[in-house]
């Protein structure tokens, strides 16, 4: 069953939300350029795990799910798809999901543009909202995005940098993945006027859970082929991303002197050589055993909000993230 299902959300009405974020910008002409590679893009697949967060946020409110809602939702999509433009054009990524990234369709000039249009559309339309009774929006509309780039900029600083810290890499995970889905379930909650506890309980489940999430994201990197991961496996060192898994191993002098051989310009065979290593090393066992420990997190906050019917869905992310093969 797919998570959007579990949850008992309608996906159709939330995907239509994120099309009309395009579709009604009087200012982008239907058939355009930028009107056709963004509609592509948010077409292109994706689990939606950001707009869920919002919606699953607005259960735990006095109101419920509302039009406003369904906007915060949609704006936390284009939020999350900008940010991977962004990201295949630093990695030069050549695939995203299986299919060729948008820049090596657009020319990377182009694909820039669309990003930036998306971001700044969130904030355009999200500024509507942003009265004094409505502060949340403020972080989404700009917060989590600050972040996020703090988060992407923060990986390129520490390309290659195998004396990178467990709290770096910590801090760069919650501002490049875990804070985007904390502050969805947060505004979804605020949005359906819930209370200031509940939304604040619901933040810190989303930055266990998001960093939980990415965790995961390391460590399907070494266990999961280029099939199922939509492009090549062992793609962050490669890119020279020092993950939990690198970490972990490079606390082995044996594995460390292997991996800290590994450069922008090492052969093919250098780099195939680290990452069996690392495959083959107890590296990834630590690694899942810390997923567990922030999963276990998100667990122990969700107990907390039992008294409301909307403690079942925190249930349902933790079990679909404790899941997750791809």
């Amino acid at each position: 069953m797919k998570l959007h299902e579990a949850l008992n959300i309608d996906i159709s009405t939330v995907n239509l939300e994120i099309e009309r974020l395009v579709t009604r910008d009087k200012d982008v002409p239907g058939g355009s350029p930028l009107a056709k590679g963004v509609l592509e893009l948010i077409g292109s697949g994706g689990k939606r795990l950001r707009p869920l967060m919002v919606i699953v946020g607005s259960r735990f409110g006095r109101k419920g799910q509302g039009r406003r809602t369904l906007q915060l939702a949609a704006a936390a999509e284009f939020i999350h798809a900008a940010s991977l433009v962004h990201d295949d054009i630093i990695d030069d990524a050549k695939l995203r999901r299986g299919s060729p990234a948008l820049h090596t369709q657009t020319g990377v000039l182009s694909a820039v543009h669309i990003g930036n249009y998306m971001s700044a559309r969130v904030i355009e339309l999200l500024g509507k909202h942003a009265g004094d009774k409505n502060q949340y929006v403020h972080d989404l509309s700009a917060i989590a995005t600050a972040q996020l780039c703090i988060g992407e900029y923060q990986q390129m600083e520490h390309a290659y940098d195998y004396d990178l810290t467990l709290e770096q890499y910590l801090e760069k995970s919650l501002n490049k993945t875990a804070l985007l889905m904390a502050t969805c379930l947060r505004v979804g909650a605020l949005s359906a006027e819930c209370t200031e506890e509940t939304a604040a309980a619901l933040y810190a489940f989303g930055e266990a859970l998001g960093i939980a999430f990415q965790i995961q994201d390391d460590l399907l990197d070494f266990t999961q082929s280029s099939e199922t991961l939509g492009k090549p496996a062992g793609s962050d060192l490669r890119h020279g991303q020092v993950t939990l898994p690198v970490l972990y191993a490079l606390q082995d002098p044996e594995l460390a002197a292997r991996i800290r051989c590994v450069g922008p310009e090492s052969p093919e065979a250098d780099i195939e050589e680290a990452l069996a290593a690392i495959s083959g090393s107890g590296a990834l066992a630590r690694t899942e055993e810390m997923s567990r420990h922030y999963l276990e997190q998100a667990a122990v906050i969700a107990k907390r909000l039992s008294s409301y019917p909307a403690h079942a869905d925190l249930e349902t992310l933790i079990a679909f993230f404790a899941g997750r093969d791809r």
